[in-house]
């Protein structure tokens, strides 16, 4: 179900309010999703080369109790989440909407549209866990 996700990708933010540049650029921003060896558990790996956006890795693996697909996340902050992962057809839903390892001060969602070389998608934030607001665009392109 994940393997479309598998290899290596840069990455482009673009910031609410500002205009989405074509191309994108390629700032050195990069995230590899791999198998662990022969198990049914992705590993995703991020770097950023500014300021103030964290590194860090994320285990995606599925939770039969839950019946779901967990990413537990771990970032240079040495914040600590659980999201919600779905990937149903084309559409990848990435969500923390339930407190976990820190508290939950706001809910989080990413939705993207992944292809075979782009996964187009935005981050999105609810201060009050109930109204969603965009809070940035996130574009994974294959390298």
């Amino acid at each position: 179900m994940l393997a479309p996700l598998v290899g290596e990708w840069s990455l482009a933010m673009v910031m609410p309010g500002d205009e989405r540049p074509d191309p994108l650029p390629d700032v050195g921003a990069r995230t590899v999703w791999e198998w662990i060896g022969d198990s049914d558990l992705l590993l995703q790996k991020w770097s950023i080369p500014f300021g103030g956006t964290p590194d860090g890795l994320a285990v995606i693996a599925w939770d039969e109790e839950r019946g779901t697909l967990l990413q537990h996340y771990f970032d240079d902050r040495t914040v600590v989440r659980v999201y919600e992962v779905r990937l149903d057809g084309a559409e990848l839903t990435i969500e923390r909407t339930q407190a976990d390892f820190s508290p939950l001060h706001f809910s989080q969602r990413y939705v993207g549209t992944v292809t075979k070389d782009l996964i187009d998608g935005a981050w999105f934030m609810a201060e009050d866990h109930r109204t969603w607001a965009k809070d940035f665009d996130l574009i994974y392109t294959r390298l």
